[in-house]
């Protein structure tokens, strides 16, 4: 009888505290659970945005088309970049089809160029399931002009039954996560102090992102500490109530 008339008070004393602190917990499991889809279109993310620098591009492809494989994906290049290259990818074939400039420009070498990079495709060898991601490269030579600009670069996904363009541009003010299936996209920043430009600022994530790994990162840190922070607060109640 007297272990069970001591084993009551605690108990009470300790749920209260653990109730308080569960409430968080779920909250912002809520939060991230709703923060899931924006995560959810093909995008391509910038190691550097900076004008005149040289960029690694990377598309991310979250999955395929209504539950369909995806089999090929093509990107437009933007008019304002003349050449592109594609990194070595086992998975994929990869093409890079050029178009003819309106007019003859000259490269940095003094070179003469009537073409331009248009269009890179890459066709998987075997369809990337739906329930897979990937992520496809390109290194490019960024404008060195337009801060500010927003360039595109609109991709057709095909897949083993139908395909998804994402090529919607916002309008002047819109938020492009508003958008069904937005173009991938960044904007141009101002260009790094250093002379040859290769070292850039970092890009600022600004459609979202692709930081899957951020983010998982983020959400196991953020239930560890809630977690951590339930088990401190028991501990702290039993040791109190033993005191």
């Amino acid at each position: 009888m007297p272990l069970r008339s001591s084993a009551r008070p605690l108990a009470r004393p300790l749920a209260r505290p653990l109730a308080r602190l569960a409430a968080p917990l779920a909250a912002g499991v809520a939060v991230l659970a709703l923060a899931g889809p924006a995560s959810a279109h093909v995008e391509i993310s910038p190691d550097t945005t900076a004008a005149g620098g040289y960029a690694l591009l990377t598309l991310s492809v979250p999955h395929g088309c209504d539950g369909s494989a995806t089999t090929k994906l093509a990107l437009q290049v933007p008019k304002s970049i003349l050449s592109v290259t594609p990194t070595r990818n086992p998975f994929y074939d990869v093409t890079v089809t050029k178009a003819t400039l309106a007019r003859p420009l000259t490269d940095a070498h003094g070179n003469a160029v009537t073409e331009r990079d248009a269009v890179v495709t890459w066709t998987a060898h075997t369809p990337l399931p739906d329930h897979q991601r990937d992520a496809l490269e390109l290194s490019v030579k960024l404008p060195d002009h337009g801060v500010g600009t927003r360039l595109t670069f609109p991709t057709i996904q095909t897949c083993a039954k139908g395909q998804t363009a994402w090529t919607e541009l916002p309008a002047d003010g819109q938020d492009a996560e508003e958008l069904e299936h937005p173009a991938p996209a960044f904007r141009l920043t101002a260009a790094a102090d250093d002379a040859d430009g290769h070292h850039g600022e970092s890009a600022d994530d600004e459609d979202g992102g692709n930081e899957d790994g951020g983010n998982a990162l983020g959400v196991a840190g953020l239930v560890a500490g809630l977690g951590g922070l339930l088990l401190g607060g028991a501990a702290l109640v039993i040791a109190r109530r033993r005191g």
